[in-house]
């Protein structure tokens, strides 16, 4: 009896050995985070600024990049105006990506196919818009992905973005 007891608390240390060795594992693999913008996000900045604010992609995927490095996270950037080329980026991430931060841009009242895409792969994604599209013309009221999302940003600026990516960070934390 005592001998069984031993060997049981030696298998527990055993096991706690393991799963503390793993713990550290996962955490030295980098987590990866695809950032996508949508339809004519490539021209923020110029665009309406005063819908859009002042703030370039290449300035918020630059903050977004830092804020990653920050936090040993692996972040890519995409931009399309192209609903294929959107589709199959998502598409490509599956089992390689751990998040998706997506501001769809005026696909978001269009596009099944990206829904779809998206519920294909079983990743968890953000939507994200810098505008309230809730304030906005009616047609932009509706969006194919909040009710699959993770989560959704609106209203925020370009400050939506970070938000999406803080979270992430946050709820990945020990």
């Amino acid at each position: 009896m005592l001998q069984e007891s031993i060997a049981t608390q030696n298998n527990e240390k055993i096991s706690k050995n393991r799963l503390n060795s793993l713990k550290k594992h996962i955490k030295s693999i980098k987590m990866k985070v695809l950032v996508i913008h949508g339809p004519n996000l490539n021209l923020l900045g110029s665009r309406e600024p005063d819908v859009y604010g002042s703030t370039s992609l290449d300035e918020i995927n630059a903050g977004l990049e830092q804020k990653a490095k920050e936090n040993h996270i692996e972040l890519e950037s995409f931009q399309s105006n192209a609903e294929h080329e959107i589709v199959s980026k998502i598409q490509e991430s599956m089992n390689k990506i751990a998040y998706i931060i997506i501001n769809p841009g005026a696909l978001t009242h269009t596009s099944i196919a990206i829904r779809d895409a998206l519920l294909g792969i079983d990743i968890s994604f953000y939507e994200v818009h810098i505008s309230n599209i809730f304030s906005r013309e009616e047609f932009r009221h509706k969006s194919y992905f909040s009710d699959i999302a993770s989560g959704v940003i609106c209203g925020l600026g370009t400050h939506g973005y970070a938000l999406a990516l803080n979270h992430i960070i946050e709820i990945n934390k020990d």
